[in-house]
């Protein structure tokens, strides 16, 4: 696994192409999306929002999913860089204290695991969701652990790839990544919930020169459409 906190992911350069931001519950009833925050700690009001591409790939990804009755279900889209740089170094600060003598390279790749280091996260350009699958009459299915839950809390069913999951929780995530790697996504592996595409990590596992969406200040969205 290539972590977030890996010097080849900060190094991947970013031309933004500038797209504008949609909030993804006014895109139909293809895409759920989840208002009641309830795993969800951002408090923005344009949490549910994504760039206008990440936006149609999903809809690819939701379509491909209909045909077997089931839906994407949205917790979480863009995220403050504010908020994304307290949960960094929130987690940074909880490890330091449980392991203090660990060095601060370990600690830091540890952190990013779960939250990812504000350089490079994907969430507060517009490029991530975090989601899940709901059937037709919006029950969430299994998938192994709660959305944003932490390794220990999970005992490791966090990650995407976990075998001590049941096979009904595999099939399922099965069934979402099947989609969303068809739409383009990519996953980031200790957290099965977190697709994205256009941001640095994606450039770096898809092999390409160069992200195509970067950090967007909260203030930048409130005169913006959608």
């Amino acid at each position: 696994m290539i972590s977030l906190s890996d010097p080849v992911v900060a190094s991947v350069p970013v031309i933004d192409v500038g797209e504008q931001f949609v909030d993804l519950g006014d895109t139909g009833d293809l895409v759920l999306v989840d208002r009641t925050r309830s795993v969800v700690s951002n408090s923005s009001k344009h949490f549910l929002k994504v760039r206008v591409g990440i936006a149609k790939r999903l809809m690819f990804a939701a379509e491909m999913l209909s045909v077997k009755g089931l839906r994407l279900l949205v917790k979480e889209g863009y995220r403050p860089l504010s908020l994304q740089r307290s949960y960094f170094d929130h987690r940074l600060s909880k490890l330091r204290t449980e392991y203090p003598s660990a060095p601060d390279a370990l600690l830091i790749e540890l952190t990013s695991r779960y939250a990812a280091p504000p350089e490079v996260a994907a969430h507060p350009t517009g490029a991530a969701v975090d989601l899940t699958l709901a059937t037709r009459e919006d029950v969430e299915l299994d998938m192994g652990s709660v959305l944003n839950a932490t390794d220990e809390e999970s005992s490791g069913a966090c990650y995407t790839a976990c075998q001590f999951i049941s096979r009904q929780a595999q099939g399922n995530r099965q069934l979402l990544a099947t989609a969303m790697i068809a739409a383009g996504f990519v996953n980031y592996p200790s957290e099965w919930w977190h697709w994205s595409y256009g941001d640095r990590y994606w450039a770096v596992i898809s092999d390409e020169p160069r992200a195509i969406y970067g950090p967007v200040e909260e203030e930048r969205l409130e005169g913006a459409r959608g």
